[in-house]
């Protein structure tokens, strides 16, 4: 007989000696050495194949009292062999069975410990699999539990969402047909892995008035708020062609039912949860739980008031203005984010709480409100910093948007706002246009504009109508700005006549001469006399070099250039001066209609 198979043959007749040996002991009378060898016996003819001998002995009844206590022993080299088995191999379909048969017989905290064991060592490319192969089994347990169930529940929870957690969120459509990893269909079974939980907590809840199983029903709330952070605060969760069933969207649909299911779905919307979260002494630990607590209540708010997930459970007595002023904060933590799939996520927020909005209809008060001073400046970040195009583009029209919401009072405190922290010559001459359109608007109605004419509308202009810094400005830098300044300046003039003065523009004149027109002039003549120098500077170089493909670096505009060559340069420097000169153009086009209309009201009165 060849020596393997005796030795697998000794291995089963092993097992079977320490089985009728412990058949004749009493459950009490058990020793750690039999446990040792009942393990070693067990973990061998599965490795050997004989996992139909193994399962024989578990399902002999004269064997329950032995594999209720020493069954879970066999649960790492069982999880082994079932992943080295092929699917249709039978050898695997009886490790399954000896699992499930182990699930029924064996002590539940002895085999609760030992599954969320091989859980907890469980890593890489494995963790989907191991999880969504130990979740009956767990289940099964869990439900047999009779002491510290709600804390078992949570435990297990906490566990598989801790390891599913490192792994990548599929996001195209193409990874989430492949779920490489698992990770759809695994967030799913975990969905149905807690749902006789909640369906024994809203059971029993509704049985008895008086029954609250707080403890549960907080485990059951830390699992969705989880849940809503990671994996759906990353995922993609816009309907996808050819996707019937997206399993992101199935997932969260079922997360917002076990909230509504808990009663917990309009409390996490609507009110603030301060009072609940947990205690902690270390500082840092405490910033870690709010953190992940905003994130999870943003992705919640997206996921109902964008994608309409839950939103009939929504109750429609809410006003837009409202709704706004709940999601604020959300908003606001969603723009603070870098990641695309957050920062999309936000804008989209903000967008879709805007729309259901009237034009106008936005109390300038809301602006009392820390967020809603705080957001339109986080968007102008995304404006100007964020690196993907259709965003920027995205956040330019929200803000639009956002603007046009808001009463005349609150537009004016915007644009004030605006202008003092946006920092970007870009945005505040977007806002300074915004600030021409309402003029006009005040211009050309009947009604009484008061915040976009007279005294309100010069300490406006007196934000618009200067140099940062005086003629020292980097006048390049700032060109966007003062373009925009110089053309509300001539509409001023053109539009509002020195005897009407609606706007107040000609009582200030001497003002704006003083901060914005002179340094202007003198600002231009110093940076044209600078770019001229620097001109006439290369073009001698080029002469002197050998070549004039010579590279080196420049500095426009307060930024340094990549390296250049002295061509390259050269254009630039001349797109500079060019746009001194259409700046000069138009400042000397506003002096000029400034000294047309003094002189015309001038010969009016001679």
């Amino acid at each position: 007989m060849p020596e393997e198979q005796n030795q697998t043959i000794m291995a089963v007749d092993e097992l079977q000696a320490i089985v009728q040996r412990c058949q004749i002991l009493e459950e009490a009378d058990f020793k750690g050495e039999d446990f040792n060898l009942f393990q070693v016996a067990g973990q061998k003819c599965l490795e050997d194949g004989y996992a139909a001998q193994l399962l024989e002995v578990i399902q002999n009844e004269k064997n329950k009292v032995i594999i209720k206590n020493m069954g879970w022993n066999l649960i790492s080299p069982l999880v082994r062999c079932i992943f080295m088995y092929k699917q249709e191999d039978d050898k695997r379909e009886h490790c399954l069975k000896i699992l499930d048969q182990l699930a029924q017989l064996c002590n539940p905290k002895e085999l609760f410990l030992s599954l969320l064991e091989q859980i907890e060592q469980t890593s890489g490319e494995q963790v989907c699999q191991t999880v969504m192969l130990l979740l009956q089994p767990l289940q099964t347990v869990l439900l047999k539990l009779q002491n510290k169930k709600a804390y078992s529940v949570g435990l297990s929870l906490a566990m598989i969402m801790n390891q599913l957690t490192p792994l990548p969120v599929p996001y195209t459509k193409q990874q989430i047909e492949e779920d490489k990893l698992g990770l759809c269909q695994c967030c799913n079974a975990v969905v149905d892995f807690a749902k006789p939980f909640v369906n024994e907590l809203v059971k029993n809840t509704e049985k008895s008035s008086e029954y609250n199983d707080m403890e549960l029903k907080e485990e059951l709330l830390k699992f969705c708020m989880k849940s809503l952070k990671y994996p759906l605060l990353t995922a993609q969760l816009e309907q996808l062609e050819g996707i019937e069933e997206h399993p992101f969207r199935h997932f969260a649909t079922e997360i917002i039912d076990i909230l509504w299911d808990i009663k917990e779905l309009i409390p996490l919307v609507f009110l603030r949860r301060k009072d609940r979260s947990p205690h902690w002494e270390n500082q840092e630990f405490a910033e870690m739980e709010q953190k992940n607590s905003a994130d999870s209540l943003a992705c919640l708010s997206y996921l109902i008031f964008v994608q309409h997930l839950g939103i009939d459970c929504v109750p429609v007595v809410f006003s837009p203005s409202y709704l706004l002023q709940c999601n604020m904060t959300h908003i606001e933590v969603l723009l603070k984010r870098t990641e695309e799939s957050m920062l999309s996520k936000g804008l989209d927020l903000f967008e879709s709480c805007l729309l259901r909005m009237e034009d106008n209809s936005l109390l300038h008060q809301y602006l009392e409100f820390r967020t809603f001073i705080n957001v339109p400046q986080d968007l102008v970040k995304v404006m100007t910093l964020c690196p993907i195009e259709h965003l920027r583009k995205k956040s330019l029209s929200i803000l639009q948007l956002f603007i046009d919401k808001f009463d005349t009072e609150g537009k004016h405190t915007l644009f004030r706002c605006l202008l003092k922290t946006s920092n970007h010559a870009g945005v505040e001459g977007y806002i300074i246009k915004n600030i021409k359109d309402q003029i006009h608007l005040s211009l050309t109605k009947t009604c009484d504009n008061v915040w976009f004419t007279g005294h309100h509308l010069i300490s406006l202009l007196d934000l618009v109508l200067m140099l940062p810094e005086g003629a020292e400005t980097d006048l390049l830098q700032h060109s966007d700005r003062i373009m925009a300044s110089l053309n509300l300046l001539r509409y001023l003039v053109i539009k509002d006549c020195e005897s009407d003065n609606q706007t107040g523009v000609w009582t200030t004149l001497a003002k704006i001469e003083r901060n914005f027109l002179k340094p202007l002039h003198v600002g231009l003549n110093m940076s044209k006399a600078h770019y001229e120098a620097e001109i006439k500077n290369k073009k001698e170089n080029r002469k002197e070099a050998h070549s004039s493909n010579t590279v080196c670096s420049v500095t426009v505009g307060g930024e340094k250039l990549p390296a250049m060559t002295t061509e390259m340069q050269l254009q630039v420097l001349h797109s500079a001066l060019f746009t001194f000169d259409l700046i000069e153009s138009v400042l000397a086009r506003v002096e000029q209609l400034i000294e047309v209309k003094i002189k015309a009201v001038m010969d009016e009165h001679s």
